[in-house]
């Protein structure tokens, strides 16, 4: 199976919306056209920042086929599933491979709380659904879910479970994720833009950063000069791009992300109810750190 492709950075593209909340896909192309030409290695549709949890069935299937569509071949394309159930999860990814993805992340079942146990089955027969190569995505604090490295260390046998993004925050864990599995070629990806050279220099192979979203062209230069041996000059990105990211707790998840697309000229949207924009004084906070960064 190729996977050396799976690699650099990532965006988890947000998703454009109307009025009625339905995608807006002029829009949405622009931006998927904006991260491309910021030099990122891959597009992750229905990440987190993308809202897959306030979108319309039939518009999760339509978000994918755009992402393909405007990328034409330029970049890989990674769907990702967040399903529950894992009957809705062997859907979706047998849909999203029809649909031209090259990879599918999967995200633990929200709500539930399975066991171990439980949950390698879900990843096993998702996986076992499809031909595509299978990422693992670990956000703990928002599904409640943790993978552990010793799940991790099981599922590394099932042939397309080939990486995971790790949005623990948790570099220990990251750590121990990328120890244990990396004599068996699996890619670990950074999930916190704060830690991406961290977890390059620990081993990882890139990204899935909402930040590439607004700045992709610094984004990439911390991947791009740490793959230089450029290691002072990928701090210094990373420092850089520290301020914006920390902006993201001005609103409630995922706003600030679609909100910074808005500020710099993009249109993403309103975000999908309940949430709302951040308030006129936070956009102020991140309007200022755009400038400072000599983005507007």
């Amino acid at each position: 199976m190729d996977t050396d492709f799976i690699r650099g950075v990532i965006p988890p593209i947000v998703t454009p919306v109307d009025d009625n909340e339905r995608l807006d896909e002029q829009s949405f192309r622009c931006i998927v056209d904006h991260v491309i030409e910021g030099g990122v290695h891959g597009i992750l549709a229905l990440g987190s920042n993308g809202e897959f949890f306030g979108l319309d069935p039939e518009d999760l299937g339509r978000v994918v086929a755009v992402t393909v569509e405007q990328s034409a071949g330029r970049v890989p394309v990674y769907a990702g599933i967040a399903a529950i159930s894992t009957r809705e999860g062997i859907r979706q990814a047998r849909l999203y491979e029809e649909l031209g993805a090259r990879a599918i992340s999967i995200l633990p079942p929200m709500f539930v709380t399975p066991t171990e146990n439980e949950l390698f089955h879900h990843f096993k027969k998702i996986a076992e659904a499809t031909s595509l190569p299978i990422l693992l995505y670990n956000n703990p604090d928002k599904v409640g879910n943790n993978i552990s490295p010793g799940l991790l260390e099981r599922l590394v046998e099932v042939p397309n479970i080939v990486g995971m993004k790790d949005s623990s925050g948790d570099q220990t864990l990251t750590a121990e994720f990328i120890r244990r599995t990396r004599d068996k070629g699996f890619k670990v990806l950074a999930g916190r833009d704060i830690m991406i050279l961290s977890t390059l220099v620990y081993g990882g192979v890139g990204c899935v950063a909402s930040t590439a979203n607004v700045v992709p062209r610094l984004v990439v230069e911390i991947y791009d000069k740490y793959m230089d041996g450029d290691i002072q000059g990928a701090l210094e990105a990373q420092y850089r791009l520290a301020p914006l990211r920390m902006a993201w707790n001005l609103g409630s998840f995922p706003v600030a992300t679609k909100d910074a697309v808005n500020l710099i000229g993009l249109k993403a949207g309103k975000p999908i109810l309940p949430n709302t924009s951040c308030s006129e004084e936070n956009l102020s906070k991140i309007r200022t750190i755009l400038k400072d960064m000599q983005y507007l």
